[in-house]
C-alpha cells in the first residue's frame, strides 16, 4: 500500500509554476525544482510524471490563475470602460514591480516553446484567446453600458489590446523604460473613446 503524500500537490505546482515562470522550461532543471519544493525526484515522479507533465500542470495553473485575475480587473469597476482602465493600470502596476520582473508566462512559452511543441502552442493560443474573449467581453460591456462608443468594433480593439497587452509583457520582463508603456496605454484607451 502506498504511503499518503506529505506535501500538497497545488502548493508545489505553485512552487514549480514560479520557477517555470521566471527561467523558462529548458533553463529549468529537475535539480532546480527538487531544491525549491525540497522534493525528492521519485515523490515529483510518482505525483506529477516527467517534467514535461510538471510543466503542463504547472502551466495550467498559471493559465486558470491569470484567466481568474483578468476576469476580476475587467469586472471590477461600475463602467466597462472604467474596468479597463483598471485592467491597464494593473499592467503598469506589474512593469514596476522589479521584484518579479518574468513578463508573461504564456509570453515567454510562446517564444521557447510554441514553434516546436505543438501542444504547448494549443494551450497559448487557447490562453491568447480567452484574453482576446475576455477584452471583447469587457468592450462589449462598454457598448452597452455607454461608456464605449456604440460604433467601435469590440473584436478588432480587443484583439489590438490583446497584442499590445503581450508586448507589454515582454518589455516589462526586459525591464523597458515605463514611459513607454505608459504612452501606448493612453493611445490605446485613446482608441475606446
Amino acid at each position: 500500500m502506498a504511503r499518503p503524500r506529505s506535501f500538497n500537490e497545488h502548493e508545489v505546482l505553485l512552487q514549480v509554476m514560479q520557477i517555470f515562470w521566471k527561467h523558462g522550461y529548458e533553463a529549468t532543471s529537475l535539480s532546480d525544482i527538487m531544491r525549491e519544493t525540497r522534493l525528492s525526484k521519485s515523490s515529483l515522479y510518482e505525483a506529477f510524471g516527467s517534467k514535461r507533465e510538471l510543466f503542463l500542470s504547472a502551466f495550467e495553473i498559471y493559465r486558470q490563475m491569470r484567466m481568474r485575475t483578468l476576469n476580476g480587473y475587467l469586472t471590477s469597476q461600475p463602467t466597462a470602460m472604467a474596468s479597463i482602465k483598471h485592467f491597464f493600470s494593473m499592467i503598469l502596476e506589474h512593469a514596476r514591480n522589479q521584484e518579479r520582473p518574468f513578463g508573461c508566462m504564456s509570453c515567454n512559452e510562446a517564444v521557447e516553446l510554441a514553434p516546436h511543441d505543438d501542444e504547448v502552442h494549443r494551450l497559448v493560443e487557447r490562453d491568447f484567446q480567452g484574453i482576446e474573449d475576455a477584452l471583447t467581453a469587457a468592450i462589449e460591456r462598454g457598448i452597452m453600458d455607454g461608456s464605449v462608443p456604440a460604433e467601435k468594433n469590440a473584436r478588432a480593439l480587443a484583439r489590438h489590446m490583446t497584442v499590445a497587452h503581450h508586448g507589454f509583457m515582454m518589455m516589462s520582463r526586459s525591464r523597458a523604460d515605463i514611459r513607454r508603456l505608459e504612452d501606448t496605454i493612453e493611445v490605446i484607451l485613446s482608441l475606446l473613446s
